[in-house]
Formats: structure tokens, C-alpha cells, sequence
């Protein structure tokens, strides 16, 4: 059995013309969709009424990661997800407690909890969901709590960095990886200043080569911010048979 990646939004923290941020659907064993940021609901929507996905897993709380977790609360409780079985909520640690702060102001406490199957995930410690193995790995993201993920089935293996500065963290979750998804937000590396947060293009390629990742895919790339040919990057909409 094959997995298949679509690339439901690949902006980065601005969006790019048209486009949603960060959702990445897997099909395999089940449906996974790895972070849902603005627009990803919409573009699900596209192709069916509302999505039948078996799990989600955020690796942050930056909004362009996981925003449309709250209209999708909406449509699961009072609209057409409500007909649909609710999907697995896998949060980084202490997620249950923000999200319950969150919805204390926008709605209920609770309000995740009941759309949502909720669980927390600790770092390094494998969990399955949708079918798939996923070893969340923390990464450096300024001095934010983030993570990236390795997620196998059916032999192949993923790794998705989330958002990440360079780190030795990226290099476990693209090890041998059958395909590496690696933000590339930034012109050159670490124009910032300070501690890392992003990548450039160059950074994601050094960390794909020391993984022996067997294939990178850059996203989260700016619109106003081309890359070179040599480069392969991802698009919304794009589907991949791995």
C-alpha cells in the first residue's frame, strides 16, 4: 500500500497569493493531516463536504500552524463535521491546558475537547495515529516550544520539519527519510540575527544531505522570494505518491 502527500497549504507566516499555510494530508493506513493553519479548511473543502481525516498533529503554536483548529471546532459541533466521526488532536505538551485556556476566551474551555479526540505527545517518544508511526523530535524555533515529525506506514518514511533554525533535531527526522518537507522561509541564513528560528534553502539542503534523506521538498517559501532551479519546491494543491 502507497502513501500519498498532498500539500494542502505550504505558505509561510504571510500568505502567499490564493494560497493556505501549513497543512500536509497522508494517506496511507488512515488520513493524517500534520498542522492547520488559515486556509487549510477551505481547501479540504474543495474536495468533500468536510474532511474525513482520522487524526491532526500540530507541531506549534504559531497561528499559521494551527489557526483553523477553531473553525473547524465550529463546523464539527453546529455544522456539517457534526455527521462526521470527530479526528484524533495530537498537541505538544501542555497543549490540553492552552487549548482549554483558548477556548475559555472564544467560546468554552471544552470546546476542543469536544470536537477533537485530544491527546498530548512527548518529545521523542513515538505515537501511532491515522495508522502512521509519528516521532516528534523539538527543534529550535526562536524559544518556542516546536517540533518536527517523522511519520512511517506501509515502509515509507516522512519527515516534516515544522518550523526550525538549523539543528541536529531536523537531521533524526529526515534520517533516510523517503521524503523531507523542510521550510525554506529565508533569503540567506540567519539574517534575523539572534536565535534561529527559520531556515534558507542552503540551511534545509545541508541538513536533507546529512540525514541521506533520499528526497527534500522546500515550502513555506515567500511568493516575493524565488528560488534557484536547482531547488525542488512544493506547491498548494500538489500530490505526491511516495
Amino acid at each position: 500500500m502507497s502513501v500519498n502527500l498532498t500539500v494542502v497549504g505550504c505558505s509561510p507566516a504571510w500568505p502567499n497569493p490564493g494560497g493556505a499555510q501549513s497543512g500536509y494530508l497522508l494517506d496511507g493506513p488512515g488520513r493524517l493531516l500534520l498542522d492547520c493553519g488559515p486556509g487549510v479548511l477551505a481547501k479540504l473543502r474543495e474536495q468533500e463536504p468536510w474532511p474525513t481525516v482520522d487524526a491532526i498533529a500540530i507541531t506549534h503554536w504559531h497561528l499559521d500552524h494551527w489557526g483553523d483548529l477553531v473553525p473547524w471546532v465550529w463546523g464539527g459541533t453546529l455544522g456539517p463535521g457534526a455527521r462526521v466521526p470527530q479526528p484524533e488532536l495530537w498537541v505538544p505538551p501542555e497543549g490540553r491546558e492552552l487549548l482549554s485556556s483558548i477556548g475559555g476566551r472564544l467560546g468554552r474551555p471544552d470546546m476542543f475537547e469536544v470536537a477533537f479526540e485530544l491527546h498530548e505527545y512527548v518529545d521523542g517518544e513515538p505515537f501511532e495515529a491515522a495508522g502512521f508511526e509519528i516521532t516528534p523530535h523539538r527543534v529550535l524555533h526562536y524559544d518556542l516550544l516546536a517540533f518536527g515529525f517523522r511519520a512511517s506506514a506501509n515502509g515509507t518514511v516522512v519527515g516534516s520539519s515544522g518550523d526550525s533554525g538549523p539543528s541536529q533535531s531536523l537531521v533524526a527526522v529526515a534520517r533516510d527519510a523517503d521524503l523531507f518537507v523542510c521550510e525554506a522561509t529565508l533569503l540567506a541564513p540567519n539574517p534575523e540575527g539572534g536565535t534561529r528560528g527559520h531556515l534558507a534553502a542552503e540551511d534545509a539542503a545541508e541538513h536533507a544531505e546529512q540525514a541521506n534523506a533520499k528526497r527534500l521538498l522546500l515550502t513555506q517559501r515567500p511568493f516575493e522570494r524565488p528560488l534557484a532551479d536547482s531547488y525542488e519546491q512544493v506547491r498548494d494543491g500538489q500530490v505526491l505518491e511516495l
